[in-house]
């Protein structure tokens, strides 16, 4: 019904396959948003199990799943949502070893990760292999959202982030975050994911979206 997206956008949607790297408080909106929007294929990078210290933002997950896989319980979640979507798991972590193969079937990976080494490993493998990368990350009240790696504008996570030593140096950020906030950035980010897919709008190529909950303040950065 949308004129900027139209029955040729939905079949793009369709046929599209994309990858998301961590399916935790980031990747529970992204997961559901896409996979309501019908993605064709949607696979899922996530080692870690169900946590009950998690559930105020994981939202794909429930207290009777304590304890299993994330990405296994992410799919069953999924495909009650739309059985049409085909999804795929990949239930260990993302490792310099097995990116590119992970990566290479899909036609964008989106950033549902909560560390810097993940971040450089989704990149660098984006990089190599030509893929768009739909970035994004999250700390207490506020979030950030970028896409890297587009035909367009060939900006990277290292152009945001070039001294890799530096940022895997650093202490580790606090790990209290508000469960909205991973509820909006993840939002933003399949948003952002769509507009590439589809091609309306105008995506945040060669860009920084900010934005902090406390203040509503929200900017965006040209890169």
């Amino acid at each position: 019904m949308l004129p900027e997206i139209g029955a040729a956008g939905q079949e793009k949607i369709r046929r599209a396959k994309v990858l998301l790297v961590g399916v935790g408080g980031l990747g529970s909106p992204i997961a559901l948003y896409l996979t309501g929007a019908g993605i064709g294929t949607l696979g899922l990078v996530d080692d870690d199990v169900v946590d009950h210290s998690n559930l105020q933002r994981q939202v794909l997950y429930a207290e009777d799943e304590l304890g299993l896989s994330k990405a296994e319980q992410a799919r069953q979640r999924l495909e009650r949502l739309n059985s049409e979507v085909h999804i795929q798991t990949y239930p260990y972590r993302l490792t310099a070893e097995n990116a590119d193969s992970l990566i290479a079937p899909y036609d964008l990976v989106i950033d549902g990760c909560d560390n810097f080494a993940t971040r450089y490993l989704i990149n660098d493998a984006c990089v190599r292999l030509g893929k768009i990368y739909v970035y994004g990350s999250i700390r207490a009240f506020d979030g950030q959202v970028a896409v890297f790696n587009h035909p367009e504008h060939p900006v990277n996570y290292r152009t945001l982030y070039p001294d890799e030593e530096e940022m895997l140096s650093m202490p580790a950020p606090p790990k209290g975050v508000m469960g909205v906030t991973p509820g909006v950035v993840g939002c933003v980010e399949a948003c952002e994911a769509l507009k590439v897919i589809t091609g309306f709008g105008e995506p945040l190529i060669g860009k920084l979206w900010t934005i902090d909950l406390r203040t509503m303040q929200s900017n965006i950065i040209l890169l």
